[in-house]
């Protein structure tokens, strides 16, 4: 059993930048790809970015690409988001897990969750 924790999120203004953390327990955390996930309200849960369990490969929607990066210490047993130049359509609940980067876009692929994050970035 795995039990992930994300950094509370928060307000920022467009343009600003806020970085997001998810601690892991309960497993061996360098055996597990990553992913984070996002969900505003009355949309899809999507994948943002995803990193393999060595951390060398990585992944990302294409409306965070050259914003976003996710990046991995697994001697601290943790996955970070760096979040940049962030939008309004940023704002949502995001949300680490552990799951199979080879399906990574495919929420049903993930095996444990993070309990979420509010992320609202102001016009």
């Amino acid at each position: 059993q795995v039990q992930l924790v994300e950094s509370r999120g928060g307000l920022v203004q467009t343009g600003g930048s806020l970085r997001l953390s998810c601690a892991a327990s309960g497993g061996t955390f360098s055996r597990y790809d990553m992913g984070w996930f996002r969900q505003a309200p009355g949309k899809e849960r999507e994948l943002v970015a995803a990193i393999t369990r060595s951390g060398l490969t990585t992944s990302y929607v294409d409306s965070v690409k050259g914003r976003f990066t996710i990046s991995r210490d697994n001697a601290k047993n943790t996955a970070y988001l760096e979040m940049n130049s962030l939008k309004p359509e940023d704002t949502a609940i995001y949300y680490c897990a552990v799951g199979d980067y080879g399906r990574r876009r495919d929420a049903a692929a993930y095996d444990y969750w993070g309990q979420g994050t509010q992320v609202t970035v102001s016009p």
